[in-house]
This record gives structure tokens, sequence and C-alpha cells, in this order.
């Protein structure tokens, strides 16, 4: 199996993520076969995801009372690379690859305790406005945590 087309040099490439967020996998997340169920993986990247968010401060602004957007998830994608099976340490890796007007495009790394790639991912979520349901811009706070991955 190839590298999925944005993943150039994956050594390089797996580099390049600084957050990571440790998952232990439950029994109840196998399949009859002792593998990870394949539908486990896109919970994961969202877990990682709602823990990175929290960590750069936009969760708690999505979440508020007073907050007008919130995020929905546009598209998602896996590429399976190693097994894992029930009880592996894994770590989730993200990463900002991608910043639009309203859209933030993440990517994800899912290493084993040998430090192998056994996932890849990429997703693009866009914050939308809770009343109109259409895409909203970034303001200038949201914009400089997601590149710099620390809410200002």
């Amino acid at each position: 199996m190839g590298l999925p087309n944005y993943v150039k040099d994956l050594e390089e490439w797996t580099k390049e993520f600084s957050y990571f967020y440790p998952i232990t996998v439950r029994f109840s997340e196998t399949d009859a076969f002792g593998h990870l169920n394949n539908t486990t993986s896109f919970v994961y990247f969202e877990h990682a995801r709602i823990q990175y968010f929290k960590e750069i401060g936009l969760m708690q602004q999505w979440m508020s009372q007073k907050g007008s957007t919130i995020p929905v998830t546009a598209d998602l994608h896996c590429d399976y690379m190693n097994q894992v099976f029930f009880d592996e340490a894994l770590t989730i890796g993200i990463k900002v690859a991608d910043i639009g007007r309203s859209s933030v495009e993440i990517q994800y790394v899912v290493l084993n305790e040998k430090e192998e790639v056994c996932m890849t991912g990429r997703g693009r979520i866009v914050q939308i406005d809770k009343k109109t349901g259409k895409s909203k811009a970034w303001d200038d706070r949201a914009a400089k945590a997601l590149v710099s991955g620390n809410f200002v």
C-alpha cells in the first residue's frame, strides 16, 4: 500500500506532530478477529481533536452559552498501515495542516508503543454559525490559536 497523497515522506511528516493524546484500545473496540474495528479510528481522531481544541481554547468558546459558532466535520479520511489489537497503548498525533477562511485541515497520525505508524488521517473542520448553519470566518484569536497552538 502506498502513502496517502497528503503524506510525501512518512518519516518527515511524522516529525511535524507536536500534540499527542494517549489512548488504550478497549476490548469493545475490537472485532471478532481481535483487530481494532475500522470505525474506531474516527472516534480516536475525534477524541484527540476535541482534546486539542480544549488545549488551545477553542472548545470552551464553542461550548459557551454565549458562543455563536460551532465546529462541524466536513470530511474525514483514514489510511490503515499496521494492525492494532486489544490493550495496545496508542498515541494520536494532531497537527493543523491548513487554515482556510472558516475551515481547518487537521492531520492525524496513530503510533503504537514501538512508535510505528498504524494509521494516518486527515479531515476538514468548518466553523459554522449556530443560528444560520452557514460557515463563519475565524476571528483573529481563533486563527492565531490554530496557527500557534495557543489561545491568545
